[in-house]
């Protein structure tokens, strides 16, 4: 059976249990840490990131590498468009979320708020979490905004690696105690509460809450 290797709070290794409950594939969750990491881990993921992943020989890091793999591996369903312009706005969201949002939900509220305080014995600061909710994250999901049409998928009208990529995002907020203001974001206020009941991310949140104190 294949194994995924990281925690379950990591956007990164549940984008990657995401792909894999859409396609359908059952596997093994190794909880690596990514902090100092045995010589043995780094063999397959040699920058000590996670996840990493391992199907018999096949081993691979990096999320987006892993989900591209699978998606050769497993065609069906498929989660990439096969229109060339819709896969690469697909590509680009994937992009926007790992690149774009991660750096302001990740260290900035979901650390601040959550993991610091919970792992690091760092001090909780709920106001400079907020103040980035008010002041850095709303151009980008303007941007979201924007871009979402009456279906509660980013790209061609159905579900894709862009949904879970930017999904995977928006669970983190959702987890650091914020939700997308409806009156100001409508369709991205929709569409994060169509993520967060879908099957394959409903599961995983249902798991991570308890792991992270969330009720």
């Amino acid at each position: 059976m294949p194994t995924v290797y990281g925690v379950n709070a990591s956007p990164f290794v549940r984008k990657v249990r995401v792909f894999l409950a859409e396609k359908g594939i059952q596997y093994d969750l190794d909880p690596v840490i990514p902090v100092n990491v045995s010589p043995e881990y780094r063999k397959i993921s040699p920058l000590g990131k996670v996840p990493a992943y391992r199907d018999g020989d096949v081993t691979l890091a990096d999320s987006s590498v892993i989900c591209a793999y699978l998606e050769r591996a497993h065609p069906e369903p498929s989660l990439y468009p096969r229109a060339p312009y819709e896969y690469a706005r697909a590509l680009w969201f994937e992009e926007y979320a790992d690149g774009g949002l991660t750096p302001i939900i990740g260290p900035k509220i979901f650390f601040t708020k959550i993991i610091g305080p919970l792992f690091f014995n760092a001090p909780r600061n709920d106001a400079a979490a907020a103040k980035v909710v008010d002041e850095e994250l709303p151009p980008y999901f303007d941007y979201l905004e924007g871009e979402l049409g009456t279906a509660d998928a980013l790209v061609g009208g159905r579900f894709s690696i862009a949904d879970v990529g930017i999904g995977s995002q928006l669970v983190n907020f959702q987890h650091s105690g914020f939700s997308v203001d409806a009156k100001r974001w409508p369709k991205l206020a929709r569409y994060a509460a169509a993520i967060y009941a879908r099957p394959s991310f409903k599961a995983l949140i249902e798991e991570e809450r308890p792991t992270l104190g969330l009720a």
